[in-house]
């Protein structure tokens, strides 16, 4: 989200138009749209002692409260919470920053749910709150973002940023002709999920030859900074041709910096997520094509192995959901439309 980021974002991502030639794009993104795989075989057995979890207090603390990739997660939570007996509660701090975030953890730490699904906002800062919750009695789930330590957690559930990224590279090279500057917007530096979004773009960069890599720039998941930042990188060098933003308030950003600059059309964008604004965005051929993750999977899967560890029951650490690739041409498939995030349950 961002997302991820102040939506993944930004996760943002929860920060997701004219066609897309590159069908091989719309094949692979679709190809992973519908199922989850774990990355990990290995399991660990939680030390629970193996009470039912029903009517036990999870808590869903998000890395944006009002970003729709992180709504989108409430809502398969929630739905899952129902249907295994538990009860969830959702916060999550105004903007993706580990001093926002901190507070919030360390509050619900002092409550003791029995679970906390967590999407870290910073992958070293957060340690030592997530810890305290673990030390606590609480089971951690890390939901979209992780840790640099992340062997607290019973389990880890996300996006294949890293792949994504660069399936975003692929698409926008062949969408300006394999020729041309591009650039990436991205939120800070220190967010597990937009870091790998943004080094998965960087190696697809290096097959194309054809292509110039101007670098990344951070948002700090600022929609008025990356306008800015866009419309800088336009007066250094006006033949721009493709951006990546790596979560929903980068593209949102870079979009209206385009447009300022009377760029619009000219200057293609990728962008991973597909919030409401995105998606209307690609609509309105601002965006080209959007990454859509699956946030409901990723907060559906975190409860099950909230409940799992709560029950004693065997973990998987390591879970790698799916994701579609959005364009103007599938915007209206069924598959397509379950893919978009939600403002609301």
């Amino acid at each position: 989200m961002q997302r991820h980021i102040q939506r993944t974002r930004r996760r943002s991502l929860p920060l997701a138009a004219a066609a897309l030639a590159a069908t091989a794009l719309i094949v692979a993104g679709c190809g992973s749209s519908n199922k989850s795989s774990s990355s990990s075989t290995s399991s660990s057995s939680s030390s629970s002692s193996g009470s039912s979890a029903k009517g036990k207090n999870l808590t869903l603390v998000a890395g944006v409260k009002g970003d729709e990739f992180y709504i989108t997660m409430n809502c398969g939570a929630q739905a899952e919470a129902k249907k295994l007996g538990v009860s969830l509660d959702f916060q999550g701090p105004d903007q993706f920053d580990a001093g926002q975030q901190t507070p919030i953890v360390n509050a619900v730490a002092a409550k003791k749910p029995a679970a906390v699904l967590i999407a870290p906002t910073d992958s070293a800062a957060l340690y030592a709150p997530i810890k305290q919750l673990a030390d606590g009695g609480s089971k951690v789930v890390l939901v979209d973002t992780t840790l640099d330590n992340a062997g607290v957690a019973v389990s880890q559930i996300s996006s294949n940023n890293e792949a994504g990224g660069t399936q975003a590279a692929q698409a926008l090279g062949k969408l300006i002709g394999g020729k041309g500057k591009v650039l990436v917007v991205n939120v800070k530096p220190g967010i597990s999920t937009t870091d790998a979004r943004a080094k998965g773009f960087e190696s697809g960069i290096k097959s194309q030859p054809g292509l110039t890599y101007l670098g990344q720039q951070y948002s700090n998941d600022d929609p008025a900074k990356a306008a800015s930042i866009v419309k800088a990188v336009l007066a250094k060098n006006p033949d721009l041709k493709g951006i990546f933003a790596t979560n929903l308030f980068s593209a949102e950003g870079s979009a209206s910096g385009l447009r300022e600059a009377g760029k619009l059309g000219q200057v293609k964008i990728i962008s991973f997520d597909a919030g409401p604004k995105q998606v209307q965005d690609l609509k309105d051929g601002l965006v080209q094509g959007l990454i859509a993750q699956q946030p409901a999977d990723i907060g559906a899967q975190g409860v099950q192995q909230a409940v799992n560890a709560i029950e004693g029951k065997p973990n998987t650490k390591v879970i790698r959901t799916g994701f579609v690739t959005v364009t103007k041409a599938n915007i209206n498939d069924p598959a397509t439309q379950k893919a978009l995030y939600k403002a609301s349950c």
